[in-house]
C-alpha cells in the first residue's frame, strides 16, 4: 500500500501552527483538532518544523510553567522526518519504528499534501491483514 492511498481514506488536512506562536496556543490548536502533533510552518506551505504533545510534557518537565509563553520555535524538532505519497507504508513503518516518530509530514514537490500517523500504519496494517485473510478463505472455498 502506498501513501496516498492512506490519504485518499483519511484526507489531506494538515494543522499547522506558527514557529512564533505561543505553546499556550499550540494546546489550545492540538485540543480544537484533537491531534497529537502539529506542523510548524511559517507559510502553511513548508514545513519549518514539528511539535507533539510529547514535546510539550518534556519542556514542561524541565522548564516548568513558563514555558506555556514560550515561542513554539523554542520546543519544537526542526530536524523533520517526511515522506512522499508515492513511498510504501512498510518504509513508513521502519522510518517511524527506527527513529521513534508517531507523525511524518507527506511531502510532494516540496509542498505539503497530508500527515501520516502512527494509528494511520495500524489501520492500514490491520486492512492489509484482513483482505488477505479474505483472499486465503476464498481461496480454500474454492
Amino acid at each position: 500500500m502506498r501513501i496516498s492511498e492512506i490519504l485518499r481514506r483519511k484526507g489531506a488536512d494538515v494543522v499547522t501552527i506558527a514557529p512564533d506562536a505561543s505553546v499556550r496556543e499550540l494546546l489550545q490548536v492540538l485540543a480544537e483538532h484533537n491531534v497529537g502533533a502539529v506542523v510548524v510552518s511559517a507559510n502553511g506551505i513548508g514545513i519549518d518544523g514539528i511539535v507533539s504533545e510529547r514535546d510539550i510534557v518534556r519542556r514542561l518537565h524541565a522548564v516548568g510553567a513558563a514555558l506555556l509563553d514560550h515561542p513554539v520555535a523554542d520546543i519544537m524538532t526542526a530536524v523533520v522526518h517526511t515522506c512522499a505519497p508515492d513511498d510504501r507504508v512498510e518504509s513508513l513503518r521502519a522510518t517511524m519504528t527506527d527513529h521513534r516518530i508517531r507523525h511524518l509530514p507527506v511531502l510532494d514537490a516540496g509542498r505539503m499534501v497530508g500527515i501520516v500517523s502512527i494509528g494511520d500504519v495500524v489501520k492500514s496494517a490491520i486492512s492489509e491483514l484482513e483482505d488477505e485473510r479474505e483472499h486465503l478463505v476464498q481461496y480454500l472455498q474454492g
